[in-house]
């Protein structure tokens, strides 16, 4: 079965009549009414059979006889409508009510996607007579679709879990977020408190929540506003949570390891302005404090690859780590496909103190290339010249960082969705290299997810804060492997709901038996995930 898409614009509220003029649909009886910001009511009649009488031009068309007339059998087909929201119909669903005669001037051919041509839906509204795709947050030549972390892309085809509203001067709402409420166990003997806080197992909820704004200006250029914030520095609090080779960042002046700092109270407080060209060329700005800059793949919270993974991969800090930045300003130039990027930002990570706001500084730099060659793909390529990169250590001026990445989605349809992420990540510093690459996949399939990571990563004895006599520059590879598995106890109820499990397998060198207790190590963890449902765009 083949389909294709129609959008239809309304100019005001009421029941626009339309019939389908190909003979086998005519006479299979699909015509209607599409309701357009009203209620059609519990008591509508469905619409009664009638008979169809063909134009010239549709007989010739379908090697008719002239003069046919067609009767619609007892089995009427009702096709499903995609209508486009418009400033006086969003939140209301196009549906057939009453048939139209054949000679009705507004009626409309209209069939409905297949299942395969989900992704490929448009979404529109109008604005001041003009009709224009909905755009990313961003940037307004960008789909909806794309928006991610910061401004990286995700394929157009990725499922979006989101609250919408919109409103009637053409500006828009979305509200996101994540909650995981879970226990969490890791393997080893190693001591893994800081500061004599935390062990190997805790409970605990990791969370982000995330807010957005559009509102176009004229007929091509848009303003934005996101905001990200995580209840991280109260339930986490300042030592986080155990994860086995995780490294990075501090508490109460010690560096963190086998443990995941918690992130800042206030994640990103960003504006955006943009404006299109034409179809496929637009141009952005995007300034924030904190916020983002163009380097590496959307953070890992953002992938749907990743997003029923309470836990952050262990080569974080070498792939997207920057994802929290006091102080960033970022200009990119879109070519529908394509893009470039250029950002200016604070290279020093945050500090401790998960409550305040940091001295903004641009000190360092970074250029990012993303390109999209179909709705499945999302690759990115981005280099970043970080200045003072760590509070703890001065003696590392400058760090350079590079990483690459390719992220596929597959919407099967409305049940089904495969999403997979590769990420390669590459710290320079003094000299020395280190590489953390990563593979993460979640299959989606009616109320159940199976979902998995991989990671192989280079720390050094000084990342892994490793006694005498291992020395800071002796270079190990760590390996981890998670599968896991989450049953949706409430789906498509405006918030989702899945209760989950998942096992890690962690694995380190022999020369680490000491500080370990061997070279394999297991760990679990069992946890209730909330989200908003999928919207349909």
């Amino acid at each position: 079965m083949s389909g294709e898409e129609i959008v239809v614009n309304a100019n005001e509220n009421g029941l626009y009549k339309y019939f389908c003029s190909v003979g086998a649909h005519a006479k299979g009886g699909m015509w209607g009414n599409i309701a357009v910001g009203v209620n059609p009511g519990k008591d509508m009649k469905m619409p009664e059979k009638m008979t169809h009488v063909h134009s010239p031009d549709e007989e010739k068309e379908n090697n008719m006889p002239a003069n046919t007339t067609q009767t619609p059998s007892e089995h009427q087909h009702h096709p499903t409508v995609t209508p486009s929201p418009t400033p006086h119909s969003q939140g209301h669903n196009a549906m057939p009510t009453t048939s139209p005669t054949p000679h009705d001037h507004n009626a409309m051919p209209i069939t409905s996607p297949t299942p395969h041509q989900h992704g490929e839906q448009t979404t529109q509204n109008q604005h001041d007579g003009h009709d224009m795709k909905m755009s990313s947050v961003s940037n307004i030549g960008d789909p909806m679709e794309r928006e991610s972390s910061g401004t990286a892309w995700a394929p157009d085809s990725s499922p979006m879990y989101a609250k919408m509203k919109m409103n009637e001067d053409g500006s828009m709402w979305m509200f996101m977020g994540t909650a995981f409420v879970r226990y969490t166990r890791i393997g080893s003997s190693r001591d893994v408190s800081i500061a004599g806080k935390g062990g190997r197992d805790k409970f605990d909820a990791p969370t982000m929540f995330m807010a957005m704004y559009s509102k176009p200006i004229g007929k091509s250029s848009q303003f934005g506003f996101r905001a990200m914030a995580s209840l991280d520095p109260i339930i986490e609090q300042g030592y986080g949570y155990p994860l086995l080779y995780q490294s990075g960042e501090q508490y109460k002046g010690l560096p963190l390891h086998d443990r995941q700092h918690p992130h800042d109270l206030i994640s990103e407080l960003a504006v955006t302005f943009s404006h299109k060209f034409n179809e496929k060329q637009s141009f952005y700005l995007y300034a924030g404090y904190p916020a983002e800059p163009a380097l590496g793949p959307p953070m890992y919270l953002h992938r749907t690859s990743g997003m029923n993974m309470p836990d952050a991969p262990i080569g974080h800090h070498w792939q997207d780590a920057t994802h929290i930045t006091y102080g960033v300003v970022t200009a990119g130039y879109s070519f529908g496909k394509a893009k470039i990027e250029a950002s200016a930002f604070n290279g020093t990570e945050p500090n401790e103190n998960r409550f305040n706001f940091d001295k903004p500084r641009l000190n360092s730099f970074s250029g990012r290339l993303s390109f999209n060659p179909t709705k499945n793909w999302a690759l990115q390529i981005s280099h970043g010249y970080l200045k003072n990169p760590e509070p703890l250590e001065p003696e590392i001026r400058i760090l350079r960082k590079t990483t690459a990445s390719a992220i596929y989605n597959k919407q099967f349809d409305d049940e089904h969705n495969f999403a997979g992420t590769f990420v390669w990540g590459q710290n320079y510093v003094n000299g020395e290299r280190t590489n953390a690459f990563l593979w993460e996949a979640n299959y989606d399939f009616i109320k159940n997810a199976v979902f998995g990571r991989f990671e192989t990563v280079q720390k050094n004895g000084h990342e892994l804060v490793l006694p005498s006599p291992f020395d800071d520059h002796d270079i190990f590879r760590l390996n981890a492997l998670s599968v896991g598995y989450l049953r949706e106890l409430v789906k498509d109820k405006g918030i989702d709901v899945g209760l989950g499990g998942m096992f890690t397998a962690n694995f380190n060198p022999s020369s680490l038996t000491s500080i370990y207790g061997g070279t394999s190590h297991g760990g679990w963890q069992v946890f209730m995930r909330f989200r908003p449902s999928k919207t349909s765009h």
